[in-house]
């Protein structure tokens, strides 16, 4: 097979398995680099062994697939890597509200990451890095924000819509971090808490009930903020009148997101359960921190068919106009 295509499909394997980041890294660094060389050096494995971004598990790689193998190590991740999901909503998913690229804590580009959202039949992604309160990962100033919006649209063309976004922090009062007129000029707006987790849930309910009855957002992401397994280890949900949340949201028409990352399969069954009794509109989005990671929708998908999710009352199965319309007119209440 192609070594390119072999280290690439490697790196997405890794990614969708939620491996290191240095480990899937390496693989697309090594396809990029191989990329670019001459087939004189590309022929010698000598001089190819050299090269910069070459690295032994890379160079391997690239040896058998230009022997006419597929390599040694993509066997292996094919047979262990869990296969995608399947369910009859999967195919109804027409996009991906959250995601994130190197801005802040993601592991590529702008550009690989709507590549990647082609590659799956997507006809719209957005881009939502973090904003500036979650400098751990390494959140969007108002002023880098504005540098990206551009960057974003730019990478939209006829098969695919790339949305400007954010996943803005909700404060410990309810208040969204970052300025509101900029917030305004987005295509989407996720919310979603990242600290004080723990809080009083009377407490976290306000904070909650507050962030998604501003006009700027569109959807409440991974609300209870819970880790039910993975490396980071486990986290309970965060304490809030689940009821009166989703009513807020349904009010609003704010979309309840179904985070689609195996390790927190938020929100859990029962809420899932409470925001269709309220009402709510959803979002199947992946929260996708390197292109690998985009095919994990189809975790939400099978969560939500389970939950008898309507497929109308999920955003994502709207087509680009529709789900722009949408968020825009939520934005100029």
């Amino acid at each position: 097979m192609d070594a390119v295509d072999a280290l690439l499909e490697i790196a997405r394997l890794l990614e969708r398995e939620r491996a290191s980041r240095y480990r899937a890294r390496a693989f697309r660094q090594a396809a990029a680099v191989l990329r670019e060389l001459s087939e004189e050096i590309t022929g010698d494995p000598s001089r190819l062994r050299e090269q910069k971004g070459i690295g032994a598990s890379t160079f391997e790689v690239i040896r058998q697939a230009q022997q006419g193998r597929v390599p040694d190590y993509l066997v292996e991740l094919r047979g262990v890597v869990e296969p995608e999901v399947a369910s009859a909503l999967r195919p109804l998913l027409r996009g991906d509200l959250h995601s994130h690229t190197e801005w802040s804590d993601g592991t590529t580009s702008i550009e690989e990451m709507a590549q990647a959202a082609r590659a799956l039949g997507h006809r719209y992604l957005a881009i939502t890095d973090h904003s500036p309160r979650l400098r751990v990962a390494r959140g969007l100033s108002a002023e880098r924000l504005r540098e990206q919006i551009p960057l974003v649209r730019a990478q939209s063309d006829d098969a695919l819509t790339l949305f400007a976004g954010i996943e803005v922090d909700i404060l410990d009062d309810g208040a969204l971090d970052q300025e509101p007129q900029l917030l305004a000029e987005l295509d989407v707006v996720v919310a979603s808490v990242h600290s004080k987790l723990r809080m009083d849930g009377a407490a976290m309910t306000r904070r909650m009930i507050a962030a998604v009855s501003d006009p700027h957002v569109n959807v409440l992401g991974h609300c209870t903020g819970r880790l039910v397994q993975g490396e980071r280890g486990t986290r309970p949900a965060s304490d809030f009148d689940a009821r009166a949340v989703f009513a807020a949201c349904a009010d609003n028409g704010v979309a309840v997101e179904i985070n689609s990352r195996p390790e927190r399969q938020d929100p859990p069954d029962e809420l899932i359960a409470i925001a269709l009794e309220e009402g709510c509109l959803f979002s199947i989005d992946s929260d996708a921190h390197a292109p690998g990671q985009l095919s994990l929708l189809d975790h939400g998908a099978a969560r939500a068919e389970a939950a008898g999710v309507p497929p109308d009352r999920i955003v994502t199965t709207w087509g680009p106009d529709r789900l722009r319309a949408w968020a825009s007119a939520e934005q100029e209440e």
